[in-house]
């Protein structure tokens, strides 16, 4: 796990611009100029700690950056027959480039970041993981290239600060985080996941390499339960390739309690793990149920308590490490939680994302699919029915809301769950810039795990646990999402995905591992009392800060902002309103 930097030109700001990547590779960092081109790298050791595998790597005229782990990469040797001088997984990329070159990204399993440069060719060719573990950040214009896993580093490299985002403000507001190519920096890009980039004489080419087969094929229960138990151990045991000791979250759910024992099982060790909670606002914290599974399995475990005092102090190093807006409250315990495994020596550890999206375990999961049914009813009754159903629902909001969209035909389940819905006519912003959307033509199960796949978990999620972990020289696997697993997810016929519960198929397996009341918890995000805090540590100023922002950016509705502050003193909208706070707190710091 490491931090990349390159650019087609030479420039002495690349001495500061790896600065903000060391944290990604304390180990050890490199700058290396080839033919009037840069190309950087900052390296965590996990994998072949010997210094011959140590970046930029040179082979036959083939420079490489890479940032991640390959899972595979020793079956990838015996399969292609690679001749290697290293015992790393970086060379092998560079093996496969020269025997196939672009066409081998769907042999890697792994999360990577890359950039490969063929010098004899003169030509870029980068890549990003299938559903987007790891960072790939690029400038391109004016014939001028820059990637960095890191935006401050490309930031570092330009000649003045790129204006606003305004699109990417627009997906901040919806989904609390900026979507597919766009960050809050105009002209700088990310590459989406499953995409490759590819630059031959000033000409830039994106093209997708990876998608999910959906073709149905698996409809016997028994048969899918053995199949995905079996890749999911084999899928623990390939994150647990490394030369340095691997840890485990453990939160107390169904997802890190199951990884975590079968983690146990796999090493027939005590393993260590992690989870973290709150000295007061018990309701928040989930560190007994992460003891009752660390008892269950044996493991070494180490919870951490937060006060108060430990979150508004690691506010801003952890917005630092977000490095743009994103309004996930969870990353700032999830970013002491880091900081405490780097402190203990661990560099690597294993965690459950991935598991809500493709074995159905959001609520809302259930509830669309309760609409669509009635959709389908309601194209056979019409009028008569339907009027009758909404004058029986008149005072309950976001019942009608449902019922509207369906007669309009708009879209009825949002990724990340209803926005604005409890002040309808009211409009945060004055002007909202548009995007389009990938649309996923599946079936409904198979397009909601689609959506949530590629919005909330591939672009917010993952986003989060990277670059806070990262800032703590902390590598994040998650076995969920092996690809393998994922592909055969989304080949098992759906009405055997959503059985009679949420996660219906998982729970079967974990029963066989991890306590039975774990298996019967409602589900709980990983929540905190952030609004609780912030409003007694920041009181008026929160409001006062979102007011100056807006006085010189003239974006949001005054009015709207100030009903949305009071909302959140009574517990309601606390979400809106962090998402303002930090956009304002950002942009107060980057443009004022």
């Amino acid at each position: 796990m490491c931090g990349i930097l390159g650019g087609n030109f030479i420039d002495d700001r690349f001495d500061k611009a790896i600065k903000f990547i060391e944290n990604r590779g304390p180990d050890y960092q490199e700058i290396k100029q080839i033919q009037n081109n840069t190309f950087a790298h900052t390296r965590l050791s996990i994998i072949d700690l010997h210094s011959n595998a140590n970046q930029p790597m040179v082979f036959d005229e083939i420079l490489l950056v890479f940032n991640g782990e390959i899972y595979n990469y020793k079956e990838l040797i015996k399969e292609h027959d690679l001749k290697c001088q290293t015992h790393s997984d970086t060379e092998v990329i560079i093996r496969l480039y020269q025997k196939y070159e672009k066409n081998f990204l769907n042999f890697l399993n792994g999360m990577f970041s890359f950039c490969i440069f063929d010098m004899k060719k003169q030509t870029f060719f980068c890549a990003r993981d299938r559903y987007g573990k790891k960072p790939f950040f690029y400038y391109f214009k004016d014939n001028k290239f820059i990637f960095s896993s890191s935006i401050k580093s490309i930031l570092e490299l330009l000649d003045k600060k790129p204006k606003l985002n305004k699109v990417a403000l627009s997906q901040y507001m919806q989904y609390f985080v900026s979507l597919d190519e766009n960050t809050f920096y105009q002209d700088i890009k990310k590459l989406k996941a499953a995409n490759y980039l590819f630059l031959e004489n000033n000409t830039l080419e994106i093209k997708k390499y990876y998608k999910i087969n959906t073709y149905k094929k698996i409809k016997d229960e028994k048969t899918a339960i053995n199949d995905i138990e079996e890749l999911l151990y084999k899928s623990v045991n390939t994150r647990l390739t490394s030369d340095v000791e691997v840890g485990s979250l453990l939160s107390g759910g169904i997802d890190s309690s199951l990884i975590s024992a079968l983690y146990t099982n796999i090493s027939g060790k005590k393993i260590h793990t992690f989870s973290v909670g709150y000295d007061e606002y018990e309701n928040y914290s989930e560190l007994k149920y992460a003891q009752l599974t660390a008892k269950h399995i044996g493991s070494i475990h180490h919870p951490l308590v937060i006060s108060q005092k430990d979150f508004i102090n690691s506010f801003e190093e952890t917005l630092e490490a977000l490095e743009e807006p994103h309004a996930d409250s969870a990353a700032i315990p999830l970013f002491l939680l880091t900081k405490k495994i780097k402190q203990m020596g661990i560099k690597t550890v294993l965690s459950g994302e991935g598991s809500d999206e493709i074995f159905l375990g959001y609520d809302n999961y259930a509830k669309f699919l309760k609409y669509y049914e009635f959709e389908k009813t309601l194209h056979k009754n019409q009028t008569n029915f339907l009027n009758s159903i909404i004058s029986a629902l008149q005072n309950n909001t976001k019942e009608s809301e449902y019922l509207r969209r369906i007669i309009k035909k708009e879209n009825l389940y949002n990724g990340f769950g209803e926005v604005y819905t409890a002040i309808q006519k009211k409009k945060l912003f004055k002007k909202v810039p548009t995007f389009k959307s990938e649309t996923a033509k599946k079936d409904p199960v198979d397009w909601m795990s689609y959506i949530d796949l590629k919005v909330w978990l591939g672009q917010g999620l993952l986003s989060k646990v990277d670059r806070v972990s990262m800032a703590n020289s902390l590598e994040v696997r998650t076995p969920f999402l092996d690809y393998n697993l994922v592909n055969y997810m989304f080949s098992i016929d759906s009405k055997i995905k959503v059985g009679d519960t949420n996660k219906y198929l998982l729970k079967k397996i974990a029963s066989k591992y991890i306590p039975e009341k774990i298996i019967r918890r409602t589900k709980k995000g990983f929540n905190s009392p952030f609004n609780e805090w912030i409003q007694k540590e920041y009181k008026d100023e929160i409001l006062n800060l979102i007011l100056r922002v807006n006085k010189q950016t003239d974006l949001f509705n005054e009015t709207y902002i100030k009903e949305i502050y009071e909302l959140a003193k009574d517990k309601k909208f606390k979400q809106h309103l962090w998402s303002l706070f930090i956009f304002s707190k950002w942009f107060e710091k980057e443009y004022l």
